[in-house]
């Protein structure tokens, strides 16, 4: 009743505030014109948008030819000859590998030489090059904005960028560069005014362009492109026919786990491959599905007298019922952060951070993190904090460290409450935990991993390391972002309220939130024109992450295949053998997360062992929430968090593997440890306590 009162009253301020929203703008909103000119000023305002999303092309993109470098070894007269040949205003300063030493520009060239009697060519270039130590550098994914922001905020005009894989030096951007750029887009943009194209024009004109470019292809690789289309094919009639083959549906078992497991090596490999996951997760849940029908089918009427297709039918729509649940509930999560995100409502946390000591700067992006993750998602949190991160610290080496961190505290986080990873929702969505014994159960275990892991990383840094403090005064969040903001995180948390209070699932509470941001947006935006679209619930949908919500499906439905053959009931027999702790088994299921993706292997563990089995809140349930979880932190492929953080950060696994994964393992183990102490603590409490009670009602009797 509660919900619903709160619900409705959020519901009637959306009304009134839309209602105040159009009598406010009404007045100004510009008189009717003619469809054509109204579809014009529609049309510039989406060339003007697409000329700032120019804007965040990568910085690489504008590098032209060779860059000016030199050996360490060499003289500065040699460094000014070879700037003289290349024409440039600055050479970079390498060592016999090639690797990045320092930078020498024309600038160091006449603060060290212009007054001085000293000949250029008796000075050693490392005397007068700026080290690479106090050296401003950048990737080569960095868009132009960022960089063009770096340099303002470091006082600097030339900006090295570096190799996204192997952080080698490929070349060096000038401010001037970065203006040029821009001008070039401001250029474009008044021509295709000038000439009346519009938005739409341009794009079909994109199209046309890259169809030129392929029809001028070289042979080669069109007898590449139809090799490969034939292969596709191919696989795909080959798979069918197999599929519908008697010995697949006489050997059911093998079948479906040799299915499985070919799926899920293209899952692991998938970089390897260039498949997207979600796709062969779909064409995995399909086969395992089929050929599980078709061994129902031909297994003839079971004991209720229905068909074999007919129970396989049933069995495919009550996993369906179940997966849905899970998705939806992931998709209003999602398409709340995003609409948060679109109105820099999570400035509201990261203007909040001040520290001088980058010792200090780690504990409380850590603590920051762990707490936000428990709110939104581990994904989420990790590239809200890892984009802050690149704001407050200029060299590479520590923002890796800063976003491994972030990583394991995101993690962490995540795994102590119902809607801080996808693991615990699927969890918590079928019954196997709730939300009081979860939080309170996990929240120390949880907690203390992430705090050893951030003593021992923090140790990486020296006592002494200050932060420079940028120039640049932070734009205040505005009143609407903050409205935002604090209505999405409400909505969030409200969810558990909505399922303890109504008994009705979990999606149902997240739409509802779901719907009071639409409302909210469509409100507050009322009257302001097409140029606002991108903050509203609309342009969020087309942002979330929709290969990763076709993945979980693909996931969750080929487990349900699994567990419909009781293949999954058949292996926790197995386990029960060979492992009999359950601290064992959910261990090495945390061990396996570093490796495997953590949604499968918990789907599994789900299908593995029903309630009837393993109780709701039993401590199985808790220890796989907490291993799947933490245990994904131990390798950097382990979650999606980590992930995340390669794309953001260039981190690379054997960086990882050695700066890294002893921390988090260090932070693992002490957090399972303590689990385990605290489970004891407890049973030797309840134990008396129960004897006592039992004690009391036979005196009574």
């Amino acid at each position: 009743m509660l919900y619903s009162f709160v619900y409705f009253l959020l519901l009637t301020i959306n009304l009134l505030t839309y209602i105040r929203c159009y009598k406010f703008y009404t007045p100004y909103l510009p008189a009717k014109t003619s469809l054509q000119s109204s579809s014009r000023i529609i049309e510039d305002a989406s060339i003007e948008k697409s000329s700032r999303v120019n804007r965040f092309q990568s910085a690489k993109t504008i590098l032209k030819g060779k860059f000016c470098s030199i050996k360490a070894n060499e003289s500065v007269e040699s460094a000014v000859q070879a700037m003289n040949e290349y024409r440039k205003g600055s050479a970079l300063v390498l060592d016999d590998d090639n690797n990045l030493m320092g930078i020498f520009t024309e600038r160091d060239f006449v603060s060290n030489f212009m007054d001085s009697e000293t000949r250029a060519n008796d000075i050693s270039i490392q005397k007068v090059m700026t080290p690479r130590d106090k050296l401003i550098t950048a990737l080569g994914s960095t868009s132009l904005n960022e960089c063009r922001q770096l340099m303002i905020n470091n006082r600097v005009r030339h900006l090295p960028l570096l190799d996204d894989a192997t952080g080698m030096p490929i070349g060096v951007i000038s401010m001037r560069d970065i203006l040029l750029s821009l001008q070039k887009e401001d250029q474009a943009l008044s021509s295709a005014r000038f000439t009346g194209e519009t938005l739409s024009e341009i794009q079909e004109k994109a199209k046309e362009q890259a169809n030129i470019l392929a029809l001028a292809a070289s042979a080669e690789n069109q007898k590449q492109d139809v090799l490969r289309s034939s292969f596709v094919v191919a696989i795909a009639v080959v798979s069918a026919a197999l599929l519908q083959g008697e010995w697949i549906q006489g050997h059911e078992y093998i079948a479906m786990i040799s299915t499985f497991a070919l799926g899920y090596l293209g899952i692991v490999f998938e970089t390897y491959f260039e498949f997207n996951k979600a796709g062969i997760a779909l064409l995995m849940s399909t086969a395992l599905w089929v050929i599980f029908a078709g061994s129902e089918a031909s297994g003839g009427i079971d004991a209720s007298g229905n068909t074999g297709l007919l129970s396989a039918l049933n069995d495919l729509g009550e996993k369906v019922s179940e997966v849905s649940e899970v998705v939806y509930f992931i998709l209003g999560a999602m398409t709340i952060v995003e609409i948060i995100d679109a109105h820099q409502g999570f400035k509201v946390v990261t203007d909040s951070i001040k520290a001088t000591n980058k010792r200090a700067l780690m504990r409380i992006i850590a603590v920051l993190s762990f707490f936000l993750s428990g709110i939104l998602d581990n994904l989420t949190t990790t590239i809200v904090m890892v984009s802050l991160v690149k704001k407050l610290l200029p060299n590479v080496e520590d923002r890796k460290l800063f976003g491994a961190m972030i990583v394991i505290a995101a993690n962490a986080g995540g795994a102590w409450t119902p809607i801080g990873d996808v693991t615990t929702t699927m969890l918590w969505i079928n019954g196997q935990i709730s939300v009081l014994p979860t939080m309170t159960g996990l929240f120390i275990p949880s907690i203390i991993s992430m705090l050893v892991s951030a003593f021992f990383l923090e140790k990486s840094l020296p006592e002494d390391a200050s932060i420079g403090q940028s120039e640049s005064k932070p734009v205040e969040l505005a009143p609407r972002g903050r409205l935002v903001f604090i209505t999405g995180i409400l909505g969030l948390l409200s969810v558990p309220v909505f399922k303890t209070m109504t008994g009705l699932p979990p999606y149902l509470g997240m739409l509802a939130s779901l719907g009071v941001m639409w409302s909210l947006t469509d409100a507050i935006h009322a009257g302001e024109g097409k140029d606002r679209e991108e903050l509203m619930a609309p342009a969020a949908l087309k942002k979330i992450d929709t290969s990763g919500v076709l993945f979980f499906l693909g996931i969750l439905l080929s487990v349900g295949a699994l567990d419909s053959a009781g293949i999954l009931k058949s292996l926790a027999e197995v386990l029960d053998k060979t492992f009999p702790n359950e601290q064992v088994i959910a261990t090495l299921i945390g061990f396996a997360s570093a490796l495997i993706d953590n949604v499968p292997l918990v789907a599994a563990t789900m299908g593995m062992y029903s309630t009837d089995v393993v109780p709701m809140d039993s401590s199985l349930w808790q220890l796989i929430a907490y291993c799947a979880g933490t245990g994904g932190s131990l390798l950097v492929i382990g979650s999606a968090a980590g992930v995340a953080l390669m794309g953001l950060e260039n981190v690379d696994f054997l960086w990882y593997v050695k700066k890294v994964t002893g921390s988090a393992l260090a932070g693992y183990l002490i957090g399972l440890g303590a689990y385990i102490a605290q489970s004891s603590i407890m049973n030797a409490v309840q134990s008396p306590t129960l004897s006592l009670a039992a004690a009391a009602v036979g005196g009574i009797q």
